[in-house]
């Protein structure tokens, strides 16, 4: 934890805020810290600043914020992710809110097993704790937009184009495609598919809501290596 993330439900009063046990017990175990001591701090989707321990009471320990900055730039990528195994989705998130991803649609495809949307991992509370987890990591406070779309084709026709705007639309795709370009400076969206790849069905989808395909080099990766090697080769990291 790089980061004690303040959540509107933890506020006492203008300038105290009370810690949750999870961030209580960082404090004591990891951090060390004692009465007075400041801290790295932000609040939920507002500025980074500096925390102060004003009183710790058994379990109970109540910081003071002051804001002294902006949380760092988004990273201008939208990320259409095939819904992956539920044990590697919350690797997954936590890595993308620490890369900076915003905006993520979790969809389903033809090579996703659909007992996937039945687990539990999917409820809204676990997904956002995955999220807050990135943050936390990364210094950052704003929470990325996550959507579920256990339907292909009706997103794909009905949603997708408002949803990743304008930009550039990359489709990760082993097979004799151009090469991934490197370090775009533009907002873009890229949609990477299952372990079991897209089927051509879900190609041509995209291709004809402006995806173009591209090949990152000759190895086949699990998409929990793809996910942050694709983000660190296409976008110029801020």
């Amino acid at each position: 934890m790089n980061l004690l993330l303040l959540h509107p439900d933890q506020r006492l009063d203008e300038h105290r805020w009370r810690l949750d046990p999870r961030q209580a017990g960082h404090v004591r175990t990891v951090l060390g810290l004692t009465e007075g001591a400041p801290c790295r701090a932000g609040l939920l989707n507002g500025p980074l600043g500096e925390g102060r321990i004003e009183s710790i009471d058994n379990n109970e320990i109540v910081l003071s914020f002051k804001a002294i900055s902006h949380p760092p730039p988004p990273l201008g990528l939208n990320l259409l992710l095939a819904l992956p195994r539920p044990k590697m989705l919350k690797r997954l998130l936590i890595d993308a809110a620490s890369l900076g991803i915003k905006r993520i649609v979790l969809v389903n495809a033809w090579k996703v097993d659909k007992s996937y949307w039945r687990t539990p991992t999917l409820k809204a509370d676990l997904l956002r704790e995955k999220l807050l987890l990135g943050l936390e990591q990364a210094g950052d406070t704003v929470l990325p937009e996550l959507l579920l779309a256990p339907r292909f084709r009706p997103f794909v026709e009905d949603d997708l184009d408002a949803w990743a705007g304008a930009g550039p639309r990359f489709l990760a795709q082993p097979g004799d495609h151009p090469a991934l370009p490197h370090e775009l400076d533009e907002p873009a969206t890229l949609a990477i598919g299952p372990e079991g790849g897209w089927t051509p069905f879900e190609v041509e989808m995209l291709q004809e809501h402006g995806f173009r395909a591209h090949r990152f080099g000759t190895r086949i990766l699990r998409v929990e290596t793809a996910l942050p090697a694709l983000v660190g080769a296409l976008m110029r990291l801020p």
